[in-house]
C-alpha cells in the first residue's frame, strides 16, 4: 500500500468507523492524513443524504426523520468528535487558569455542564432538521467542516502535547487543498441549485473560523483535538442554522 492509499485508511480509521485496513501509523504513512479528514465529511454526508431519501421513500414523519439524521453523524464517526466537544465545553465553563483547562481536556470524565451542553446541541440540532428543506446543502457541510477544522490544525499552534499535536506534526493541509474542497463543495451547491443557503452556510463557517482561532489562542494558547472537534460540531450546527434561517427568508422574500 502507497503512502496516500495509508494515509486515507488511517484517516477514516482514526475519524471514523468505516472499516479500513490496518496500516503501520508511521511519519511517511501519515504524512497526507489530513489532507482526506473532509472526505470522512463526504462519507458522512453520503449516508446522510441517502438516509434522508430512504426516509422519505417510506413516508417517515418530519420528527422521526430528524431524529434518524441526528443519528447518523455519531453512528458513522463514533462520536469521537462530541467527546472533544464535551471536554471543551467542560474546560470553557471552568473559568480557570490556562493549565487548568488544559488539564480538564485531559481528563476522560464528562462533568455537568458536558451533559447539559451535550443534550443541547442535539436539541438544536434535531430541531433545525425538522425545519431543513434542501438535505443536500446540510449533507456537504460535513465537508466544510472538516476542510475547516483542518485547517485549523495546520495553522495554529499546538497547545499540548498530544494526538493533535502529532497530527500536527506528522501531516499537512495547505491552502490549496483547502481551495481544492472548497470548489468541489461550491460546484455541488450549485449543481443541487441551493447557491444563497450554501452562501451562508460558507461565511457562517467561515466567520466561526475566525471566532474559533481567537477563542484558541486566548483561552488554550493553541489548538488541541479536543478544541477541534468542539469546533467541528459547533460549527455543523452554525451552518445549518445559517441554511435553514436563508430557506426561510427566501421563502417569505420569494
Amino acid at each position: 500500500m502507497n503512502h496516500l492509499a495509508a494515509s486515507c485508511a488511517i484517516a477514516f480509521s482514526t475519524y471514523s468507523r468505516i472499516p479500513m485496513p490496518q496500516v503501520e501509523w508511521n511519519e511517511k504513512n501519515m504524512r497526507c492524513t489530513l489532507l482526506f479528514f473532509p472526505l470522512v465529511g463526504a462519507a458522512v454526508g453520503a449516508v446522510f443524504w441517502g438516509a434522508d431519501a430512504l426516509c422519505r421513500l417510506l413516508g417517515l414523519g418530519a420528527a422521526l426523520r430528524a431524529a434518524l439524521l441526528t443519528a447518523v453523524p455519531v453512528a458513522v464517526t463514533g462520536g469521537i468528535h462530541l467527546d472533544g466537544y464535551c471536554d471543551t465545553v467542560d474546560a470553557l465553563a471552568s473559568h480557570a487558569s490556562r493549565e487548568k483547562k488544559l488539564a480538564i481536556l485531559k481528563d476522560s470524565n464528562a462533568g455537568a455542564f458536558a451533559v447539559i451542553w451535550c443534550c443541547v446541541w442535539f436539541l438544536l440540532y434535531f430541531a433545525l432538521l425538522t425545519e431543513l428543506e434542501n438535505t443536500a446543502v446540510a449533507a456537504a457541510c460535513f465537508v466544510l467542516s472538516r476542510s475547516l477544522s483542518a485547517l485549523g490544525v495546520e495553522r495554529l499552534p499546538s497547545a499540548r502535547a498530544g494526538m493533535g499535536a502529532d497530527l500536527k506534526r506528522s501531516s499537512r493541509f495547505p491552502w490549496w487543498a483547502l481551495g481544492v474542497y472548497l470548489t468541489l463543495w461550491a460546484g455541488a451547491v450549485c449543481l443541487w441549485g441551493a447557491r444563497l443557503p450554501g452562501l451562508a452556510a460558507l461565511l457562517a463557517a467561515v466567520c466561526f473560523y475566525f471566532i474559533y482561532k481567537r477563542l484558541a489562542l486566548r483561552q488554550f494558547g493553541g489548538f488541541t483535538g479536543d478544541l477541534a472537534g468542539w469546533f467541528l460540531q459547533v460549527c455543523e450546527l452554525v451552518m445549518l442554522s445559517a441554511v435553514v434561517l436563508t430557506e426561510r427568508m427566501m421563502g417569505i422574500w420569494f
